[in-house]
């Protein structure tokens, strides 16, 4: 899909020389790869803490019983 962006090159630039890519689109690809994952990082780092753990919990044993069953 073409899009037509506005993008400062000179941030273009320096992304596409620090991340060592030959064309723009390579660098902006890069880029937002990188932006999704720490979205997704970010959105992990948010949850901690909010799941309940049980410790008494074996998750071997419950890998046995999945196999058996």
């Amino acid at each position: 899909m073409a899009t037509n962006l506005a993008i400062d090159d000179r941030l273009i630039e320096e992304a596409r020389r620090l991340g060592g890519h030959k064309a723009k689109k390579e660098a902006v690809t890069a880029a937002l790869e990188e932006y999704i994952q720490h979205r997704r990082q970010q959105q992990i780092l948010e949850d901690f803490g909010t799941v309940d753990f049980d410790p008494e919990y074996d998750y071997r044993a419950e890998r046995r019983r999945k196999r058996m069953g």
